[in-house]
């Protein structure tokens, strides 16, 4: 049964420092892959995908929320993909109209957010059971954790495997780009390495918790 009140629901810390570090949908899930690897290319390209996962995540668990005791069951799937579908429409139209070459720079992968598993895990696997703010939190933290990682692929490939960060050449003449680093397979090896470094960093942080202990 939905969580109509708010005093059960996770507190808004915890559900922050869940999205972002200890159950981040790229480093620990590994959900978003795809958009991941495709769209970290640019630095710009990264904050606007990273933005638009954003507002679609919290506010389409936040309405998911709001509606949970009026959708029926066996079509609950069918209306947050449409909630989702809703605001996915409208970032891109916002984006074809006013940052056009960002639109197509994007390709397809802003209206791909209507299936990216992250927003409809959320809104599937807590905002039906919990309250419109906590919801709110949550999507917005999971998004933020999806987009903080993405811009870290991003400065690395931009930064080593072009030599510019947002369009500005920060490296000297004699700096020799990492091309492979632009290519898809120097993304999955960007965020390889990530990866490996967040869980051996967090692999060491628990053996020292359990020394201690």
């Amino acid at each position: 049964m939905a969580n109509n009140g708010a005093g059960n629901d996770d507190s808004l810390s915890s559900l922050t420092k869940s999205g972002v570090a200890t159950n981040n949908p790229v480093l620990v899930q590994t959900l978003g892959i795809c958009s991941a690897l495709a769209v970290t290319g640019l630095v710009s390209t990264t904050l606007v995908m990273g933005f638009s996962l954003m507002l679609v995540t919290s506010l389409s668990c936040l309405f998911v929320s709001l509606l949970r005791d009026t959708i029926p069951h066996r079509v609950r799937l069918m209306v947050q993909m449409l909630v989702i579908s809703v605001f996915v429409i409208f970032i891109h139209l916002y984006l074809r109209a006013f940052q056009y070459d960002t639109s197509r720079a994007l390709g397809p992968y802003v209206g791909l957010i209507i299936t990216n598993c992250i927003v409809l895990g959320r809104c599937e696997g807590y905002s039906l059971r919990h309250g419109p703010v906590a919801s709110f939190v949550d999507g917005l933290a999971n998004a933020f954790g999806y987009a903080l990682v993405l811009l870290c692929v991003s400065i690395v490939r931009e930064g080593f495997g072009g030599g510019t960060l947002l369009g500005w050449k920060w490296s000297p003449a004699t700096f020799r780009p990492a091309l492979i680093l632009k290519s898809a397979p120097g993304a999955f090896l960007t965020l390889g390495v990530l990866v490996w470094i967040v869980k051996g960093f967090a692999g060491r942080k628990a053996k020292t918790a359990e020394a201690k202990a």
